[in-house]
């Protein structure tokens, strides 16, 4: 069995949270960033019997979108756990009278928690909170790698059918693509479009998390999109621009955190030190504050073919980030970054390095491709391989050579 997502003529599949939350207990909090397709995962693809909505104002709307007080909702609330499978969205909003109950409850029935808040669903499951042990946990993330490829093919193919892939893993891009259109012209027009809905979408996940996006978040997210991925570095931009008053990489932490927390940004280890690299988990999130960094594109009118050549600049290493976390999930590795030499893809198991990888998204001859090799050759007891967009009639002994037709998830 598998989870669709209709969109025009794409099919989303959604496989690995349905397998993932099969193996759950009967109470299930699930939470991530807004706009990943939370609610309509619940509504469309798992049993459930009541639902309610949360709002801001302390009341609740039914799956009939009438509008229910507190304790009308408590009524039946009371009455139906146990009995039916009740869904509660926007979890969070509840009071924390209502988190002390389901303590005195325990776990009764099937009830599934929803939540657009990362870091407040952090504090509803840590040791002082009443409901502590009494959820499974079940983070929704973006569309999954595998799954959408798998989703793509028999539409896309070839080098066209990964760029889309990159970018459709955000649910609410996929509504409005269109198959006739490549990747690259699709995000250019989108970008240009949709730029006022991207900046609201960013404000709504921090008025979420009740966090005020102030200018040293955004010149965090500005940095990370320009290439700065270390807190030295990041120190170093925010400073320059004077929105820090010194440059000391310890006076960020806590907001590189509050942004890995909202779901906004994750690091990877840079292996054999005790650095870590940032970067953006949404690819067209990182187009956006590029543009802001380059062309304050949200505040000024910036011609589409400059927004078009940002993405041709880009693409490469969002699908570099792509694969890596790909084979990552497929050979169950630790992602880590190396330096000396740098490449792009490294895992590891027990802090060894077990497979290396580079990624070329463009066409090369063979003598580049032995290049290569010998770069990969540093790494002599790992695995090795070289992705390309087409191997042609490239060779390669020393690696395991893919190019987008071998693509079997």
């Amino acid at each position: 069995m598998f989870i669709i997502i209709m969109i025009m003529n794409i099919v989303i599949r959604r496989t690995q949270e349905l397998e993932r939350i099969k193996k759950l207990g009967p109470w299930i909090l699930i939470f991530g960033r807004r706009k990943t397709g939370k609610t309509y995962f619940v509504k469309n693809f798992l049993e459930w019997h009541e639902y309610f909505f949360a709002r801001r104002d302390n009341k609740l709307l039914d799956k009939d979108g009438n509008e229910l007080s507190l304790e009308a909702f408590l009524e039946v609330f009371k009455r139906e756990i146990g009995n039916k499978t009740i869904v509660i969205d926007e979890f969070h909003r509840l009071p924390e009278s209502f988190f002390d109950f389901l303590h005195s409850l325990g776990v009764k029935g099937k009830l599934i928690a929803i939540s657009s808040t990362l870091s407040y669903s952090r504090k509803m499951l840590n040791r002082s909170s009443p409901l502590l042990g009494l959820f499974s946990e079940f983070k929704f993330n973006l569309v999954d790698e595998k799954d959408i490829i798998n989703s793509l093919k028999g539409l896309l193919n070839g080098k066209e059918l990964i760029e889309a892939a990159v970018y459709l893993r955000e649910p609410w891009l996929a509504p409005k693509f269109e198959e006739n259109k490549n990747a690259r012209d699709f995000l250019a027009t989108f970008l240009l479009e949709q730029k006022g809905s991207i900046k609201a979408l960013i404000g709504e996940i921090f008025s979420e998390e009740e966090r005020r996006l102030s200018l040293v978040y955004e010149g965090i997210l500005k940095a990370i999109s320009d290439g700065k991925n270390t807190s030295t570095e990041i120190s170093s931009y925010l400073f320059s621009r004077k929105l820090i008053p010194k440059d000391n990489p310890g006076l960020i932490q806590r907001y590189l955190e509050v942004l890995r927390d909202i779901g906004l940004i994750d690091k990877v280890e840079v292996f054999g030190s005790r650095k870590f690299k940032y970067f953006h988990i949404s690819p067209l999130l990182d187009l956006h504050y590029y543009l802001e960094e380059k062309y304050a594109y949200s505040e000024v009118e910036v011609p589409e073919k400059f927004i078009r050549k940002v993405i041709d600049e880009k693409i490469p290493f969002h699908v570099e980030s792509f694969f890596a976390s790909l084979l990552s999930k497929k050979l169950g590795l630790k992602m880590v970054k190396v330096e000396k030499p740098e490449v792009d893809i490294a895992l590891t198991e027990f802090n060894r390095i077990k497979v290396v990888g580079e990624v070329k998204w463009k066409k090369i001859n063979q003598k580049e491709l032995e290049a290569i090799e010998e770069k990969l050759y540093h790494f002599k007891n790992a695995e090795k391989y070289i992705i390309l967009q087409e191997k042609g009639k490239l060779e390669s002994k020393k690696a395991k050579l893919i190019d987008c037709n071998d693509l079997k998830t």
